[in-house]
Formats: C-alpha cells, sequence, structure tokens
C-alpha cells in the first residue's frame, strides 16, 4: 500500500510541476507583441564638428542589432509601429587631468546622440532625448590607436540606454 502511495504521490507531483511552468524573460523588454509588431529604426547621421567616418554606421547598426537580438520585433527602415531615430551631435576631444609638468595626462572621449522615439501605438510614450557616453584615456595614446575601441565601447553603452528607456522602461 506505500509503495502505491509513493507512486501516486510523484505522479502527482509530476503532472503539478509541468503544469504550473512559469516563463521569464531577461531582456527587460515589456512589449505588447500582439499590437506592437515592428520598429523602423533610421540612419543615424553624424552632425558633430569632430567627424569619425565608421561613427554613423556602428551606432546605426548597434542599435538595430539590440533590437534583433533581444526581441520579436520586425526591424524596418521606415513606417514601423516604434520609430526610432536621431543623430549624431557631439563627438569630442577634452584635456583631462594635469600632470607637473602641466600638459594633460588623461582625455576624455564624449559621445552625444539626439534619439527621438515615436511610439505609434501608445504616443503617450514618446519621447525625444539626449544621450551621452564618454571614455578616458591616456594623453600619450593618438586617438587614431584607440577610438575605434572607445567608439564600440560609448555605442555600446548608449544603444543600451535607448533600449531600455523605449521597451524596457526599468
Amino acid at each position: 500500500m506505500g509503495y502505491n502511495y509513493k507512486h501516486i504521490l510523484l505522479l502527482t507531483l509530476l503532472l503539478v510541476v509541468q503544469a504550473c511552468s512559469v516563463s521569464y524573460k531577461f531582456n527587460g523588454a515589456s512589449i505588447n507583441y500582439q499590437t506592437t509588431k515592428s520598429i523602423s529604426i533610421a540612419d543615424f547621421p553624424n552632425n558633430a564638428a569632430l567627424v569619425y567616418p565608421q561613427l554613423s554606421n556602428m551606432l546605426s547598426e548597434t542599435i538595430r542589432d539590440q533590437y534583433v537580438r533581444q526581441t520579436r520585433l520586425q526591424v524596418l527602415t521606415k513606417g514601423g509601429n516604434l520609430e526610432l531615430e536621431g543623430e549624431i551631435v557631439g563627438y569630442e576631444l577634452t584635456p583631462m587631468a594635469i600632470s607637473a609638468d602641466s600638459y594633460a595626462s588623461e582625455t576624455k572621449l564624449t559621445l552625444t546622440v539626439k534619439v527621438s522615439f515615436t511610439n505609434n501605438v501608445a504616443p503617450e510614450e514618446s519621447f525625444e532625448r539626449t544621450y551621452s557616453a564618454f571614455q578616458v584615456f591616456d594623453a600619450t595614446k593618438l586617438l587614431t590607436d584607440v577610438q575605434e575601441e572607445l567608439c564600440n565601447t560609448m555605442v555600446t553603452e548608449i544603444a543600451e540606454s535607448i533600449y531600455n528607456d523605449t521597451v524596457a522602461r526599468w
């Protein structure tokens, strides 16, 4: 009798566990895919005074990749339920810490992007914001030697901030 009771209890437990599955998403997106199916992401032109030619494409593609990897939204060039567009408005070098010989020992590279987000499903969630990121590097290094790595870091940071503000909202 005890043997049958254990089997019944185990079978019941397995059925309960299987029936009560919980699904978690760790990408942070809070999207209603029944009403929101697409996002259009325009190219982000570089209108900064100092221009790094690869920056516009690097930013645009990193933002698109963020939505492709972390959502089920169809990414379009125009006409999406969500619309994202903007421009690079700042790309600046600033001397930082001054050494004992009165020369800068560090240089700060700052990237600033102006973004316009339009939510055609829930217009109250639309906004315009400016995002900025910076990296500091040793002033003895040439910008051309560290520029790609620094830009990749700043672009990734800005793309994540845009993603969080548009669809993750946390």
